[in-house]
């Protein structure tokens, strides 16, 4: 079979992240500059491969103090570490639209497995003819793995950021 190599329209893309702030509200941020491919067996994606980078100093949460505090040592370590990267290991279909997507994910020089639920979208031309594939995936890790440790302990108990980011990844590839 034919291999078929993709790569991701940025402009239609978004890489998503939300993590509890003050133990009751969640807090949103998005890497803005990031790069994917994937290549499948002609236009079928079951048992594709993927490959992901996302620059840590693209981290956007709406507030520049804090990102460039995400940036810093404290959480990303953005520079000894300018690159957030993950490496599939597998892409299993579950049903017609439903996919369980494996790798290794490599935050601040820490390499760990994540499994993440992703919704295929499906195929189709767009109005200039490239063909496009959708993909959504979610997904959730602990970001203490990955040497993310900062924290504030707060006056009326608990800590200012919480351990589980929640991830929320729209992706739309090009056939290239």
């Amino acid at each position: 079979m034919a291999t078929t190599k993709w790569v991701v329209d940025p402009t239609h893309s978004e890489i998503g992240f939300k993590v509890k702030h003050m133990m009751f509200t969640n807090l949103s941020g998005n890497f803005t500059q990031f790069e994917a491919t994937a290549e499948t067996e002609e236009d079928n994606f079951e048992n594709a491969t993927f490959n992901f980078s996302a620059n840590i100093d693209s981290v956007s949460t709406g507030n520049n103090d804090r990102d460039n505090h995400l940036k810093s040592g404290d959480f990303f370590d953005g520079e000894q570490h300018p690159k957030i990267t993950f490496t599939s290991t597998s892409f299993t279909k579950n049903s017609d639209s439903e996919y369980t997507l494996t790798g290794d994910l490599s935050i601040r020089g820490t390499k760990k497995p994540i499994t993440l639920t992703v919704d295929f979208g499906g195929t189709g031309k767009d109005p200039w003819g490239n063909v496009k594939a959708g993909l959504s995936a979610t997904g959730k890790l602990n970001r203490k793995d990955f040497g993310l440790t900062w924290n504030s302990a707060l006056e009326t108990g608990g800590v200012l950021v919480g351990d589980e980011v929640k991830l929320q990844i729209e992706l739309q590839f090009v056939k290239v």
